[in-house]
């Protein structure tokens, strides 16, 4: 079994009185996809924004076992050295794109960006390279000199996800990556990126409220209640055979609908 990409340990973030998140333990390994469930309000966003390096948790540790230093603590990292990595072995997906792109350039741009970002600057390259990328993502090449506005919902996220994964990221954050978006296109894009992970390899922490998105992306999944994480294992096995009563809740009331 390989080393942890990522390593969680008791990681807790309070507002005030109020909990985000409690005492939350896990590990993630290349290639591996973790799901992370709970109704609105159970801390699933809280603990994605304080693992992904947007806001330092109260306590608990985040571990990265980065390509040239191994294994660091991420909160005690220079603010540098987290950008550098959230530029470049890091990526996250915003729910709504228009969060993750820049919506006043180019898609080609858009893409270039993040590779001029890590030093690229041969024209040739990064255009050759947001166009290869366009095309994994199934945007037509003869858009790559058009903005993202005059694109639909589901190619904005495909360009959004183009972005991120140009540098080839190692570890992918997505915080509701299908939400908002209709039925149809929400397949699309889920086998698109269940074809992306497994053939680069991705660790991915999803955050979804949707269980089905879940079974079909995820390995293992964590539902969370209050901050807390009630439950976790297997993602088939969580949702067939959920142990606590909020989840078995969850589960009922999709099976409902």
């Amino acid at each position: 079994m390989s080393n942890p990409l990522l390593r969680v340990d008791n990681l807790t973030m309070m507002y005030g009185d109020r909990v985000g998140c409690k005492d939350v333990s896990f590990e993630l390994r290349p290639g591996e996809v973790l799901g992370i469930v709970g109704e609105s309000g159970s801390g699933k966003s809280t603990l994605l924004r304080s693992i992904s390096a947007q806001q330092e948790p109260t306590k608990g540790t985040v571990q990265y076992n980065t390509r040239i230093d191994g294994v660091c603590d991420v909160y005690q990292m220079s603010e540098a050295q987290r950008r550098l990595l959230m530029r470049t072995d890091w990526a996250f997906v915003h729910q709504n794109p228009r969060d993750g792109l820049r919506m006043n350039v180019s898609a080609g741009a858009n893409i270039g960006e993040r590779l001029m970002a890590i030093g690229d600057r041969h024209y040739g390259n990064i255009r050759s390279n947001a166009d290869a990328w366009l095309g994994k993502v199934e945007i037509a090449s003869e858009r790559i000199d058009d903005l993202p506005s005059t694109f639909s919902g589901g190619m904005q996220q495909r360009l959004q996800i183009a972005r991120n994964l140009v540098t080839s990221p190692r570890l992918v954050f997505m915080d509701e990556p299908t939400g908002g978006l209709d039925v149809s296109v929400q397949a699309r894009l889920l086998d698109l990126l269940r074809g992306l992970v497994h053939d680069l390899n991705l660790a991915v922490i999803i955050v979804t409220h949707d269980l089905a998105v879940a079974r079909l992306l995820s390995h293992r999944l964590m539902v969370m209640q209050q901050g807390k994480v009630i439950e976790h294992g297997l993602t088939d096995q969580v949702l067939d055979d959920p142990q606590h009563p909020y989840t078995q809740l969850l589960v009922s009331s999709i099976l409902q609908n």
